[in-house]
């Protein structure tokens, strides 16, 4: 069943979220993501992330969250080890939000190089604890990475979410523009990478972001070991 929608544009891959309503990141959601993001870095090409107009994506699918703490666990994994290939990817993501992005949505965000969200009523961020889930030691390094000290708490602790323009400031996005205008700008931001030299880009990504890098490995590694889903 196909979940993602991929078009190419320039060299450019645009990887659409068309996983329901709200685009639930699934097992098998991921598998295609992986599977896009191959078919991307063996063309070298700059990669823009979106989902559908209204939502970027909810987070993890509930009906995998719910079949055992095992499954659980595995989709949670997955997820992670998703976000660590992104931190590292081998050319530049840009995160295109095309509404609501939460939970996994959100971390997802905080793992593209470049993020532009679309002015509404929509809200970002990362509501775990507030639906009784204690957040998993790797989604905590990803937040540490991306949001500024002063919005960490509230992000992370209090389960706060913002309205676009505040996620600027939270270290969820770089820019927001009106909704008509939003892929327009992530053609013209996907038009500037390309200009870039991508050995070096991805050499100095992974000098920048050796810390965050070796603390996902190991935070990976413990949540599969002692994280528990309720």
């Amino acid at each position: 069943m196909k979940l993602i929608d991929i078009a190419i544009e320039n060299n450019v891959h645009i990887i659409s979220l068309n996983n329901g309503k709200v685009n639930a990141i699934s097992p098998e959601v991921i598998t295609q993501l992986n599977l896009a993001l191959d078919d991307a870095e063996q063309q070298n090409a700059v990669v823009i992330l979106t989902g559908q107009p209204g939502m970027f994506s909810g987070g993890y699918d509930l009906n995998t969250m719910k079949k055992s703490p095992e499954e659980a666990m595995a989709l949670v994994t997955a997820g992670s080890t998703l976000s660590r290939r992104m931190l590292a990817f081998a050319t530049p993501i840009i995160g295109v939000c095309s509404g609501h992005a939460i939970a996994k949505g959100a971390f997802l965000l905080l793992s593209c190089d470049y993020r532009i969200g679309c002015s509404g009523t929509f809200k970002i961020g990362l509501n775990e604890v507030a639906i009784g889930m204690t957040m998993h030691q790797a989604g905590i390094e990803i937040a540490r990475n991306r949001i500024p000290i002063n919005y960490l708490s509230r992000a992370v602790i209090n389960a706060e979410l913002f309205s676009p323009e505040a996620a600027i400031n939270a270290g969820f996005l770089d820019l927001v523009v009106a909704p008509e205008q939003l892929m327009k700008s992530a053609h013209a931001v996907a038009s500037q990478m390309q200009q870039l030299n991508m050995k070096a880009h991805h050499g100095t990504k992974l000098k920048e972001r050796q810390h965050i890098l070796s603390a996902l490995d190991a935070a990976i590694e413990h949540d599969a070991l002692t994280t528990k889903i309720v």
